[in-house]
């Protein structure tokens, strides 16, 4: 399986602390080696790098996690393959347009046979990820259009996450720069940091920070993962069908679809 890394924020923050935690599963601590890629919202803007290098030894990822790129809103994957070759075309996260807005996606999990119903999207790629966010966005097309109340929009996302639930593993990060929606399959967590803040250190590297230093006591960082990255915070553990829709860092709506 594949691990996931989101963020969502109040303020334009940076990844490096996570984004380190993450890479060094892919291929050291780790056996997430068939690729990676993030992406970072800036404005209506998307910022991207992907690599089908393991990212515990990709040079590119050096050069994001060693880059203080700031976005309230960003999505990171490092991949395990098991379906689709490894190249660019197969690496999270998959970015398209609706609405005037560039939508980012990236799942952890597997559909055996998957085949989206034709629409509009098509996957470019051999995933069966790539398959399902382009099933997503054509479901939305058909249902809904740029007015449409997000309490609809995100009706419509629980309807399909769970019915992918039901075929298969399906942990989902999508985004429309504005919100983030979380849908846990079988794994996930999150935290959210917020004044006072204290210290953090990673689980997969010597890597220890002080947040309070980093940041104002008007911060609010919600950093969501497959699995927690640091040793000594206490994670809020997803339960299976369990949904949250974040923005600026808070929890805005979240629910539960119920058993796979």
């Amino acid at each position: 399986m594949c691990e996931l890394l989101a963020m969502s924020a109040n303020t334009p923050t940076d990844l490096c602390f996570s984004f380190t935690g993450l890479t060094r599963r892919g291929g050291a601590t780790g056996p997430h080696k068939d690729g990676w890629g993030v992406a970072f919202y800036e404005g209506k803007g998307v910022r991207a790098f992907h690599d089908v290098d393991a990212s515990a030894n990709s040079r590119i990822a050096e050069v994001v996690q060693t880059s203080p790129i700031k976005s309230e809103v960003a999505i990171c994957h490092i991949r395990q393959a098991n379906v689709g070759e490894i190249c660019l075309a197969n690496t999270h996260p998959f970015i398209r347009e609706l609405w005037g807005r560039y939508w980012v996606c990236a799942h952890n999990g597997q559909i055996t046979g998957f085949r989206p119903a034709p629409g509009y999207y098509e996957p470019v790629g051999s995933t069966d990820s790539e398959a399902l966010f382009c099933d997503i966005l054509n479901d939305l097309r058909r249902h809904c259009d740029r007015d449409t109340a997000t309490e609809v929009i995100v009706g419509r996302l629980v309807e399909r996450a769970r019915s992918y639930a039901r075929q298969g593993v399906f942990n989902l990060l999508l985004s429309n720069g504005d919100w983030l929606f979380t849908f846990c399959s079988t794994k996930m967590a999150s935290i959210t940091r917020r004044a006072p803040f204290g210290p953090a250190r990673l689980k997969d590297a010597d890597v220890i920070v002080d947040f309070e230093s980093e940041t104002t006591p008007d911060d609010v960082v919600s950093v969501i993962v497959t699995e927690p990255l640091t040793t000594d915070e206490t994670w809020d553990i997803y339960q299976s069908g369990e949904w949250r829709l974040w923005r600026q860092g808070e929890v805005i709506m979240q629910g539960s679809a119920g058993p796979n």
